[in-house]
């Protein structure tokens, strides 16, 4: 399953005005980068991927529609798994890319390889 592209063209409008917002095809879905690091993501499982603090995810999490991204079996912290319809039941994608967007950004800058 591909990655939802109305959600991807969303997650576009609302971090269209940041700075150093670039674009990635990342783990089957479209990863969005600040400054090199991965902010949030449509995934390829549908929804979003979001990256927040570490101390702050597992307040975040609902144990069912928004919870930890599992990778190789392996719980990533301060990676979310936020199911699509967690984000358009409340009208939250924005809320949930800007605190992705949030993180990402006070994080070190990483320099591109070559």
């Amino acid at each position: 399953m591909g990655y939802d592209r109305d959600l991807a063209e969303l997650v576009r409008e609302l971090t269209a005005g940041e700075e150093g917002v670039t674009e990635r095809p990342m783990f089957g879905g479209l990863a969005f980068l600040v400054g090199g690091n991965m902010a949030v993501a449509a995934s390829r499982q549908g929804g979003l991927l979001v990256r927040t603090d570490p101390r702050e995810a597992a307040e975040l999490e609902d144990g069912d529609r928004v919870r930890p991204m599992v990778m190789g079996g392996r719980e990533m912290h301060g990676w979310l798994h936020v199911d699509a319809d967690a984000a358009d039941e409340a009208g939250d994608v924005g809320q949930w890319v800007a605190r992705g967007v949030s993180y990402a950004r006070s994080l070190p800058v990483k320099k591109r390889r070559r």
